[in-house]
Order: structure tokens, then sequence, then C-alpha cells
């Protein structure tokens, strides 16, 4: 069996077994994150609800520049949002030598946040200007723009609809052509509503979410908000590249090869990570997409 074929059959078998064992509601164990009173709320789930640390497959040049605020990865190429007023871009990037093949640079205004592909478009947020741009996805000509009445922070879509985080603990489900809101849910765990919902990525029916401040990604049922999962990537930048360094933001699935890849905002290095159960106990039976060491 090939090496793709071997990791689409981890990940397969792996998050159908994470949908049957999150109905089965079993308890999670309560751990607050330090950082003083405005680090978010969060839980890890205890042994009874699998938790997940990693291991690096691959290591990638990212750009020391780059304010990471969103990622997709389509087609064997990077697509990067970066943000801070006056230094926010759109880019297309060589995943293997970092080089930005392609960049658009967004007026000093706008303040970029996460972006998502949707069909041939690029959709990009922006945080506190209530605005979205829709762009063309070779030439990044914008196409389009969409007005919002939160914050954004990340996107991504399940198919049929664009998923938005502003921040808060809810999840804003939009039409991806008029982006009319259909819906939204409130993110939970047993301790309440999470917050500080960031960088999004939909992987065969879960979403995975950075959590601002934090180095944990949260593996949420987007039917009903429900947190089933932690991955604690705590450790993943080595302390000889955090000079500079700013949180952990950047999630990226690549479905032809089930290649899970994370980085954060001015990192030096974007990884590819495999998952590895966190407890003895808790064997592969939790995500039928994402890639795990056994």
């Amino acid at each position: 069996m090939s090496t793709a074929l071997q990791r689409r059959f981890r990940w397969t078998s792996l998050l159908s077994a994470l949908i049957l064992y999150a109905c089965s509601g079993s308890p999670m164990e309560s751990v607050d994150i330090p950082g003083g009173t405005d680090s978010p709320t969060m839980s890890i789930v205890s042994d009874a609800v699998p938790r997940y640390t990693f291991r690096v497959i691959n290591e990638f040049p990212h750009d020391r520049q780059a304010f990471t605020q969103g990622l997709v990865f389509e087609n064997g190429i990077l697509y990067e949002g970066t943000g801070l007023r006056g230094q926010s871009t759109l880019r297309r990037v060589d995943l293997v030598s970092g080089e930005v093949g392609k960049m658009l640079n967004l007026k000093a205004a706008f303040f970029g946040e996460g972006v998502a592909i949707y069909q041939d478009k690029i959709i990009q947020l922006t945080w506190t200007s209530n605005r979205g741009f829709v762009y063309d996805k070779e030439t990044f000509t914008q196409q389009d723009e969409f007005s919002y009445p939160t914050q954004g922070w990340g996107v991504t879509h399940d198919g049929t609809r664009l998923i938005m985080t502003d921040g808060t603990a809810n999840l804003y489900f939009l039409n991806p052509l008029t982006f009319e809101r259909l819906g939204e849910v409130e993110v939970r765990d047993e301790n309440g509503p999470v917050v500080y919902l960031n960088e999004l990525e939909y992987i065969q029916g879960r979403l995975f979410a950075n959590v601002w401040q934090s180095d944990r990604i949260a593996v949420i049922n987007p039917d009903d908000g429900r947190v089933t999962n932690w991955i604690d990537l705590t450790g993943l930048l080595s302390p000889q590249d955090r000079g500079g360094a700013d949180v952990l933001n950047g999630i990226a699935f690549d479905a032809e090869t089930s290649r899970l890849f994370v980085t954060g905002k001015r990192w030096p290095k974007l990884f590819e990570i495999e998952l590895v159960p966190a407890a003895p106990q808790a064997l592969a039976r939790d995500f039928s997409a994402v890639r795990v060491h056994e």
C-alpha cells in the first residue's frame, strides 16, 4: 500500500471512530490554561475521551514576517492570509521552499484574518472592519466584498456553507455565494463556552480550531458545537526558534495525501505532524481523517 493510501486509511479509520466515540457522552477532565485572567477557559479530555499530542513528520521554512491568520492547502500549494495593519497580505506559497510565488497587499486600513478557498475563489476576512473580500484564486483579482456585523477571525467551509469565527465561542454559518447568515452554534465543553476560537480547518465532518493564546487545537462537532477532543501542541516550536514568534495559528489539510500542517504567527517553520494518543489506553480510535502514529 502506498504511503498516501496508508495515510488516507488512517485518517478515515480515525475520524469515523471519533464520531462514534463522541456520541457516547464520556466524561471530560477540566484543566485550566495558565496565563492570567485573560486566558481562554478550556478543557482537555480525560483518558476516557482520548486526547492527542503530536509527532513531527516534516519541517518546512516559513516566512518570519508572516503574521499568519489563515492557512489553506490545495493541489500542492499553500494559500496564506496574514495580518497587522499595513502588513496584511494574501499569499500563494510553495510548501517545500517557503517561497512566496504571488502576493496581494491589503490596503493599510485592513487587518487581514482567515482565508478559505471555495470553488475557484478565495475568501478573506478582516478583523474589525466588518468586511470580507472575494478574490479569483488564480489571479488574486478582487471580485466581490461582503459585510458582517461581528469581528472576523477564522473561516473555512464544509462544502455547502462557510463557517466563521469572531473570537467568541460562536460559529457562524454563511451562504458561500450570498454571504447571508444561515445560523450559528455555540462551542462548549463541560465547563461551558470555549472562547477565542480562531483559525479553522474543516476535516471530514469535524472542525479543527486554533484557540488563541493557547497551544491547543479544539476538535469540534459543528452540528452541536460540542468539543469532542483536544490536540496539545505544546513544545512544537523549539525554544531556539521562539525569538520573535507569536502564538500558534494556522491549520491546513492536504485531502489528497492526508497530511496535516500547522504553523504560527511569525514562526520560522511550518510543520507536518501526525497525532499521537496522549495515554496508552487512548488507541487510534478517535479521528478518522488525521494521520495517527501507532
